[in-house]
């Protein structure tokens, strides 16, 4: 039976340390910062065994990036500094992706579902960042129509032996 999900939160302390960050550069930063300790953290608890522990420690971390990600959407999106905030942010994630990959390779596979969990998050957070970059401009293709797979009717109706 798989172990239930991680709750995903930022802590009291964590948030007014965020919210009382002058710009979003530094927001960015505290950020990044406090994710990086409750990853480290999940590490360590994850190399020792304590499987309870490094699951809590993952929640905070991605209440942490969820809350960047949410913040960053708030931001006004046609501006270069916005831009900037996001590739930042997309570096900083990138670096966790093999380390979270590392964690679930070490954790037993009732945990390892939510770790997995956590790599798609980061991944959709890259994505997201990525796409910032491109805007309104980028045209994606239309989907192929897709064939009939049976024959054609001859036009009339009339089928002939």
């Amino acid at each position: 039976m798989p172990a239930p999900p991680p709750m995903r939160f930022v802590t009291r302390s964590e948030r007014s340390e965020l919210d009382s960050a002058r710009d979003p550069k530094t927001r960015l930063r505290a950020t990044v910062s406090l994710a990086e300790g409750h990853l480290q953290r999940a590490e360590t608890f994850t190399t020792d065994k304590k499987f309870e522990e490094a699951a809590a420690e993952l929640g905070e971390y991605l209440g942490l990036i969820g809350d960047m990600r949410s913040f960053i959407a708030t931001l006004t999106p046609d501006k270069g500094s916005t831009r900037d905030i996001y590739r930042h942010f997309e570096i900083s994630v990138r670096l966790h992706i093999p380390r979270l990959a590392v964690l679930r390779r070490d954790t037993p596979a009732n945990y390892s579902i939510n770790i997995k969990d956590a790599e798609e998050y980061i991944k959709d957070t890259r994505e997201e960042a990525l796409d910032s970059f491109y805007g309104h401009s980028v045209l994606r293709e239309p989907e192929p129509e897709k064939k009939s797979e049976g024959p054609k009717d001859p036009p009339g109706g009339i089928k002939h032996p």
